[in-house]
């Protein structure tokens, strides 16, 4: 493999490219990595690919050497100066002390007692997410696992269950840009949404090119125009308590409101919808260590840690050099791009002993999988809340459980996640 194709999407079609970059920690730690022209986005200037543990805390803890503001947080640049200042607006995209300012607004919603109080309907959501497949014996466990975070996140924004499909195809076209079969998600049924539903759809732009040729960026305002005109009629009549409410009452400007949504709406849901089927089949390759969970379910805990550093969801984020700097022994000159690799850094085997062996035990388990720094994921005790009653669910309700077709790998250099991953359960096989 060459350096490049740790930028190819395609590369990730097959699989994370875990031996480039174990050659590239030993040889290139800190890499330079070209940026052709992928599927008609336009070739870029090229960035730095840090792939090392403790180089990858360092950028994510410093952000005022290397910048999530200046240039965003994707390998990709906006593509115009509009684009760029929309995106800026953005709780992810932000420098403290804008950053700290925006959590501040939504972070009461993700305490850990606020997290306790959903525990309950989460663990009975996903039990009976679980039984439909024991119910039916075979099934795609992206589309049933996926449900769990879409649900859970309309759950905690107010948002009426007829429209949460709504939230499917906005993430599908957000995160999954960059494979055909997402691109242009639309499976709402228009028949089933609510008023405010439908009205939204009214906005939705047909899919389009640029003047120049170029597809429109699908992160943009004009990508998201259907998705942010919902936001602003939810927000009009926001469920008391919901996290919306919260937003509206929080002083944010409509950009910053309007982000705050997309990034509820499609980051919150992608982590769990890559995590969860992303465990499972984990856990269905390495069956040596499903049968140990299965005889100590104690182990759940500590096996969704060792599931999220062995099939982190997210594979990479992006950091812009504010100054001229060094790191990895490579001098980084100001504004250039710096892509930090999460996938890269769980497997360093200067911090995780046999990093290729999955161990249910693991400890400790310093992955980066939520990030690190002011940006730790907000999220993250709500995520491994959903991961945890998933596990415990399918040990008591799946105990045969076995692969039934190959998974399908979504196309992308951002996203570790699965299109696919066709299941059964036979327990006339149990022994």
């Amino acid at each position: 493999m060459r350096a490049t194709d740790v930028f190819t999407p395609r590369t990730y079609a097959t699989a994370v490219p875990y031996d480039l970059f174990r050659q590239l920690r030993a040889t290139r730690p800190v890499s330079w990595t070209e940026e052709p022209a992928v599927d008609g986005w336009p070739a870029g200037p090229g960035y730095w690919a840090v792939l090392r543990h403790a180089d990858v805390k360092h950028v994510l803890r410093t952000p005022e050497v290397y910048s999530s503001y200046l240039g965003a947080t994707q390998i990709r640049d906006p593509d115009t100066e509009d684009d760029l200042a929309f995106v800026r607006t953005m709780m992810l995209n932000q420098d403290p002390p804008d950053h700290a300012r925006i959590r501040r607004v939504v972070a009461a919603a993700f305490t850990p007692r606020a997290v306790r109080e959903l525990e309950e309907i989460i663990d009975a959501r996903a039990g009976h997410l679980v039984a439909e497949v024991a119910q039916a014996g075979e099934a795609d466990f992206v589309t049933a696992a996926a449900d769990l975070p879409v649900w859970t996140l309309a759950h905690v924004m107010g948002v009426p269950e007829e429209d949460r499909q709504l939230l499917v195809d906005w993430s599908n076209r957000v995160i999954g840009y960059q494979d055909d079969a997402y691109a242009t998600s639309s499976t709402a049924d228009p028949g089933r949404l609510s008023p405010m539903g439908r009205a939204a759809l009214r906005h939705r732009p047909a899919p389009a090119l640029r003047p120049d040729g170029r597809p429109v960026n699908p992160r943009s305002r004009r990508a998201l125009a259907d998705m942010f005109a919902y936001a602003h009629a939810l927000a009009e009549n926001p469920r008391p308590g919901s996290v919306m409410a919260q937003l509206r009452q929080g002083g944010l400007s409509r950009a910053e409101f309007e982000n705050m949504f997309f990034l509820f709406a499609v980051a919150g849901n992608e982590t769990l919808r890559n995590g969860i089927p992303g465990g499972l089949l984990t856990l269905l390759r390495h069956p040596d260590q499903f049968a140990r969970l299965r005889r100590q379910p104690e182990l759940t805990g500590s096996a969704v840690e060792e599931m999220l550093r062995y099939w982190p969801p997210v594979i990479d984020f992006r950091r812009t050099a504010t100054r001229d700097t060094e790191l990895g022994g490579r001098r980084i000159r100001r504004g250039d791009k710096v892509v930090v690799y999460h996938a890269s850094a769980n497997r360093d085997e200067t911090v995780f002993p046999d990093p290729d062996r999955f161990d249910i035990t693991r400890t400790p388990n310093d992955h980066v999988s939520f990030g690190f720094g002011p940006h730790f994921c907000l999220g993250s005790h709500l995520a491994r809340v959903q991961m945890r009653a998933v596990v415990r669910h399918v040990l008591e309700q799946l105990p045969a459980l076995e692969l039934a077709g190959e998974p399908v790998r979504l196309v992308s250099n951002f996203q570790n996640g699965l299109r696919h991953l066709p299941v059964r359960h036979c327990p006339e096989r149990r022994v």
